[in-house]
């Protein structure tokens, strides 16, 4: 039934792969005729957007001369760093693409690798954190796939130099993906003013997931960060939500600190007493009590073996070694042979007998006391608990310092990243429109959305998370270990399932269950046939025959048994269901007569 079974399974699974790849062939025929039908599709051609509603800042690179004379390229230096490296000598481009552009479309392209960059350029309208929400919107493209580096965006605040911008420039906002290695990250921070201190924090958000394709997948994705004025969040790639929170609870450290911190003086006393256990100072050591016992001695049972070689060394110079002839006594030393195994010792035992050790029964080691319950213990002594002279509670850290400029300082062992189509708005639906009218079509033009398949989506998580290869491993492995061992199991007990089938069904004796007994007997009076010729082969070695008889038994008692077997041969190829004639064994008459 299992064989059955097993066949049956096979039998689908093949009907299925055949199905499955009908339907590949058919799906490739569809693929040829639509890739058919996109040759002769016109190319389609970059329309410039326009914003379908107010914007603080817009970019889309519509002309090359754009990088001069709206962008302006850093000339600072990085501060407290070697001379060659505190250059931002990093080239930049306004060109098109590599691959997959719109015919026309241009992009702001960062162009050097192991190199410091620094561009930026001022908002059409500053940015105030007050009654709107605030987006900001670009896309990037990494042609090459990025090892390290970043390509996140600092929002600048105030009215920065931007001639002078630099890594320490103040920003209200850093955005933006980053990798180096396999950690990747989606920055989103603010820099939140500490209103007793009158310094600013850097509020670090949580560490997003599943968008690790975009390094590596060389197709430009969407990157969108909404802030709204009751402080949540959420960050969207590719228009999809991949974190979202509260910028009062979801940062670190968080915006507000603790109503209460402990007191820095507070010391624990000395009488303070935190021993859980005690030893018992009631316990005595008892007067057996031997600390100085050894904890294995020599068996005291143990003898001598005799012939043991007491003189004899365990290792003697190698007899046959020879010294080379290269060997010079003056440089190489006095020549000495190699040591080999005494072969004198390989019998008994050479040198110094010393019987083996055991455990010591007497052994107890160092007594200790017992431990009790502390008396005197007052539990875990904690510092005191006291106002923090410098907490504020700030429920408003929406409203953050205003936004004058947008810059790309970074630096990236990668070239050629592919940044465009900034945005900043407060409109939801204006930040929409720009992404349809640009991201959209490019994507299309790209060959669409990477990321969408669930297979994607999972090799995305499982790149910030390995071990879930190894559950998927396990469920792969289980079954298929299973089926592999059920189907060698029913195909190994097929004969042993089907015997049963043909028992019979009532304890009678029957034609066949006589002839069975009679071969089985039959088997067994031949094996002591020849159990009994081999006896007597071993006496007519020994001694000489008397009789004629003698030499003649032996040959009678062989044809017999060869009779006997070619009787036995026959009787089992007949067929089984017939049934034969019930026949005694020779040898058990012979044995009653």
């Amino acid at each position: 039934m299992k064989f059955h079974f097993a066949l049956l399974f096979l039998l689908v699974t093949t009907s299925v792969t055949v199905k499955a790849e009908d339907d590949d062939i058919e799906d490739i025929d569809d693929e040829v005729e639509e890739v058919e039908d996109v040759e002769e599709e016109i190319v389609e051609v970059f329309e410039p957007p326009e914003p379908s509603g107010p914007t603080y800042f817009h970019e889309a690179f519509l002309t090359e001369d754009v990088l001069w004379k709206r962008w302006v390229k850093s000339e600072a230096k990085k501060d407290d760093v070697d001379e060659e490296l505190a250059k931002y000598d990093g080239k930049w481009a306004v060109e098109a693409a590599e691959e997959g552009s719109l015919k026309g479309d241009l992009g702001l392209v960062l162009k050097s690798k192991a190199k410091h960059h620094a561009i930026a350029v001022r908002l059409d309208q500053t940015f105030e954190f007050d009654e709107e929400p605030f987006i900001a919107q670009y896309e990037v493209k990494f042609q090459n796939s990025l090892e390290c580096g970043g390509a996140y965006v600092k929002l600048l605040a105030g009215e920065p130099d931007l001639e002078s911008f630099q890594d320490k420039t103040r920003y209200s906002i850093m955005f933006g993906p980053d990798k180096c290695g396999a950690d990747s990250k989606l920055h989103f921070i603010f820099q939140h003013k500490n209103p007793v201190s009158e310094k600013y924090e850097e509020k670090h958000a949580k560490k997003p997931s599943g968008f690790s394709h975009v390094f590596s997948d060389k197709k430009s994705h969407l990157y969108t960060l909404i802030i709204e004025p009751d402080n949540s969040f959420e960050i969207l790639v590719d228009q999809k939500s991949v974190s979202s929170g509260s910028l009062l609870e979801d940062f670190t450290p968080p915006v507000n600190p603790p109503a209460e911190i402990e007191d820095p003086d507070d010391h624990k006393p000395d009488d303070w007493d935190d021993r859980k256990k005690i030893a018992d100072p009631d316990a005595v050591k008892p007067d057996d009590w031997d600390e100085d016992a050894p904890a294995r001695i020599p068996d005291p049972d143990a003898v001598k073996p005799d012939g043991w070689l007491d003189d004899e060394p365990e290792l003697i110079d190698d007899p046959d070694a020879e010294k080379p002839d290269d060997w010079d006594d003056e440089l190489d030393g006095e020549w000495e042979p190699p040591q080999i195994s005494n072969p004198l010792c390989e019998d008994v035992g050479c040198g110094e007998w010393e019987p083996p050790l055991i455990n010591n029964p007497d052994f107890k080691g160092k007594w200790r006391p017992e431990l009790i319950d502390n008396p005197a213990y007052k539990g875990e002594w904690k510092p005191k608990m006291i106002p923090n002279p410098e907490f504020f509670e700030d429920l408003e850290p929406f409203r953050m310092s205003s936004i004058g400029a947008i810059g790309l300082e970074l630096w990236s062992m990668t070239d050629n990243i592919y940044f465009d189509n900034f945005i900043i708005t407060s409109s939801r639906e204006v930040a929409d429109q720009w992404a349809a009218d640009t991201w959209k079509k490019k994507q299309r033009a790209e060959g669409g959305s990477s990321g969408d398949s669930v297979v994607t989506s999972f090799l995305n998580v499982a790149e910030e998370k390995p071990w879930l290869w190894v559950v998927v491993g396990l469920i792969v492995i289980i079954p298929l270990f299973l089926c592999i061992r059920f189907c060698f199991r029913s195909g190994g007990s097929e004969e042993e399932e089907e015997e049963p089938s043909d028992a019979k069904k009532t304890d009678e004796v029957t034609p066949d269950d006589e002839q069975e007994n009679e071969e089985k007997e039959d088997e067994g009076d031949k094996g002591e046939a020849e159990k009994e010729e081999e006896g007597e082969e071993t006496v007519r070695q020994r001694k000489k025959p008397s009789k004629k008889s003698d030499l003649e038994e032996p040959a009678e008692e062989d044809k017999e048994g060869e009779k006997d077997g070619d009787k036995s041969q026959e009787e089992d190829e007949e067929p089984r269901g017939d049934t034969p004639s019930v026949r005694k064994s020779p040898r058990q008459k012979s044995r009653k007569d």
